[in-house]
Order: C-alpha cells, then structure tokens, then sequence
C-alpha cells in the first residue's frame, strides 16, 4: 500500500469535461434511456398478453427483454444522474454494486441468447418433438439456469474484487464502474481476480458462442435440405432476428476483447461500452419488431384494442 488512507467513493470521469457537450449528451442519452424502458415494455406487455404468443420462443424473448432493462439501467441511470447534477462521483458500496450487476446481467444476456438458439435448433430440426421437448417445464429450467448462472458465475470474482484495497488513485476513466478499469486502481497484487475474471469472460463469451454457432449449423444444413423455397425462407425468417441480436451482442463484446492498443485505448473503450449497454438494448425491440410478423400483428391489435377502448369511453 502506498499509505493507509483508504477510498471511499470513486470519481466517473465521464465522457468531456464540457459542461455543455454534457448536457445534449445528458439529453440524448435520457432519450435512449427512455425508450429503451418502452420499447422493451412493449415487447415484454405483448407477449405476455397475446394468446398467439404463448410459445418458447416469445417466452425467452420476454426474459431477454428484461435482461436488457436491467442491463441498460444497471449503468444508465447512475451516469444520467452525474450528469444532470454535474457531479462525478460514485461511492465505493455503489461502484461494487455496481460491477457485480454489470458482469452477472451481461452473463445472463450471453446465456439466453444460447437459449434462445437450442430453441431455434430443436423447432427447426426437430418440429415433430418440439412441444413434447421444449414443454413448460423444460423452458422455465432453461430461464431459470441462465439467470442463476449468469450472478452465481459473477460472485466469486465479485467478492474478490470487494476484498482488495483501494488507497491510491481514486479516478476512473469511464463513464460507469466497469472491472477492467477498477481493478486497476488496487494497491495490491491482482492477478487472482483478473485471472478468475478471464476465465469466466473466456467461457461466458466464447463458450456460449460455441454453442450458438453449433446450433446455427444444424440449422442452416437443416433448412438448406428443405424441398419448398416458401418453407426454407419461413424457417429462415424465424431466425434472422435472432441471429442479428447475436450478431450485435457479441460483436460488441469481442471488439472490445481486441480493442486496438495505443492513446485512444480508453476512448475506443468507452465508445464500444456505449454501444453494448445504450445503443444495443434500443435497438433491439426494433430489430424483433421489424422482422417478426407475429410480434407486428400482436402489436397492431394491441393498439387498436386500446385505441377502440379509448373512443368507445368518449
């Protein structure tokens, strides 16, 4: 230790140290945010409402759009708030918290998606049993397993990383708590907890994207030996908004794995961080909005159930 005063709360650098670029980008985020919080409500309302939609595959959909509130909200609503007071800080308990959330709903995020893939393999390359293997039962052990494995994986680095002690430097160059640049203000040796936290990252990202890519060439193989273009473009259909989402997930997350090296490390970082918690839970609604038929006409009959609703009490 280089004295014995330890850190009680941390300084966010943030993104500029403008106060006015600070405000519109305040304002910008707040409306990401904002829809965000919508468009996923949306999704997670339609599903649960609509009879069509009472299959496995609007199930996971549902689950994976509250993962992608909590995903966003874990880091949004603490950096929106610096902002709009024009403070920087985050205490040391918040920091942590805030860590831990981060990593076990990131986790989670990788295995639904892994999920949402077997339940693609199995309803395309094998439709006689997919009600009898992918049941009630089977589907709620699956969620269940994603989000217990996605904050029980997280724990034992979290802990680790909430034993060591802070006591020099106390900025962190990001605009929320992320491990990478938290543990590098520790005045102790850590190569335990950025080991623990390597496997973990190597098996979370590159073990479920085994997986997902498995399941994707059985499927691929499975549709291509379908004789009826009508039934091979259906079939891919049903997959191509997952398989964007996948795509943008974990594009992000393996940019920044090889970030390039050099002075604009930490903006290149901070950017791709941007994107993985604001701009991808946006954007996704959208994409299973715009590509799914299904989820297009639940919706329209909601609206127009509300809409009606409406002019009938006036």
């Amino acid at each position: 230790m280089r004295n014995n005063t330890m850190v009680r709360e941390f300084t966010l650098l943030g993104f500029t140290d403008s106060r006015q670029a600070e405000i519109s980008l305040f304002t910008l985020l707040l409306g990401m945010y904002f829809l965000t919080i919508m468009w996923n409500a949306v999704i997670i309302t339609i599903t649960l409402v609509n009879p069509q939609l009472k299959i496995p595959m609007y199930f996971f959909l549902r689950n994976f759009a509250v993962l992608e509130i909590g995903f966003t909200t874990t880091v949004l609503p603490k950096a929106l708030g610096n902002m709009a007071n024009g403070q920087q800080t985050i205490s040391l308990p918040v920091c942590f918290i805030q860590v831990y959330l981060y990593m076990s709903v990131g986790v989670t995020e990788f295995l639904m998606l892994t999920v949402m893939s077997i339940d693609r393999y199995v309803a395309i390359c094998n439709p006689l049993r997919y009600s009898t293997i992918m049941n009630h039962r089977t589907c709620s052990l699956l969620v269940l397993f994603s989000w217990a494995g996605g904050f029980l994986l997280m724990m034992a680095p979290a802990i680790t990383l909430y034993q060591l002690p802070f006591c020099g430097p106390h900025a962190i160059d990001h605009f929320f708590c992320d491990f990478g640049p938290l543990i590098k203000l520790a005045c102790v040796d850590t190569s335990l907890p950025e080991l623990m936290f390597l496997l973990i990252a190597t098996f979370s990202l590159f073990g479920t994207m085994a997986v997902i890519i498995v399941s994707y060439i059985n499927i691929i193989f499975t549709i291509l030996c379908i004789p009826s273009a009508t039934s091979r473009q259906k079939a891919f259909s049903t997959c191509a908004s997952h398989i964007i989402v996948i795509s943008i997930t974990y594009g992000s997350c393996i940019v920044m794995y090889i970030k390039p090296r050099g002075t604009g490390e930490l903006a290149f970082t901070k950017r791709v961080a941007l994107l993985n918690t604001v701009v991808s839970p946006l954007l996704n609604p959208f994409v299973y909005y715009l590509r799914n038929k299904q989820v297009q006409d639940a919706l329209k009959a909601g609206f127009k159930a509300l809409f009606g609703f409406s002019r009938t009490r006036e």
